[in-house]
Parts: structure tokens; C-alpha cells; sequence
């Protein structure tokens, strides 16, 4: 039971993963605000990302958001040690 709930965590991290992917990548096509799938990648990924840019702001870095880089990061170390306690 616990296996099955470690990995099923460890699914929707890699789903959450392509998600922020996504965003990022949407981000940079000035996307429409108004099409429904813009909003929805942007409230799903918001409450992570806002957070990583008060530690590093865009502006320090020239404009360059890196807060999905760093919330990638951060959800791969989790996957990892989620992963390692299963086996």
C-alpha cells in the first residue's frame, strides 16, 4: 500500500514537472491571458513559482525568470528521495 502511494507521489511530481515545463515555455510566446489553458498553467504552477521568485527575482538576473528551472530542482530531489525510500 505504501509502495503504491510513493508511487503514485512520484507520478504526479513528473506530471507537475511538465506542467511547470510547459509554463515556462508558454511564457515565452506572450501568450494569450484570456485562453483557458493559459490560465490554468499559470494557477497550477503560481503557488510554487511565486514563492522562488522572492528569493531570486527576475530583475537581479537580467529578466530571467529562473524560478521553473529551481521548482524542477526542488521537485526532482523530492522524486528522489521518495524513490530511494521505496527501495
Amino acid at each position: 500500500m505504501v509502495a503504491a502511494l510513493i508511487n503514485l507521489l512520484v507520478l504526479l511530481l513528473y506530471i507537475y514537472t511538465w506542467i511547470i515545463i510547459l509554463r515556462a515555455v508558454v511564457s515565452w510566446v506572450s501568450p494569450d491571458q484570456g485562453n483557458p489553458f493559459v490560465q490554468l498553467l499559470f494557477k497550477l504552477t503560481e503557488p510554487v513559482l511565486k514563492p522562488l521568485r522572492a528569493l531570486v527575482p527576475p530583475a537581479r538576473l537580467g529578466g530571467i525568470d529562473l524560478s521553473p528551472f529551481l521548482a524542477i530542482i526542488g521537485i526532482q530531489i523530492v522524486r528522489y528521495l521518495l524513490l530511494s525510500t521505496l527501495f
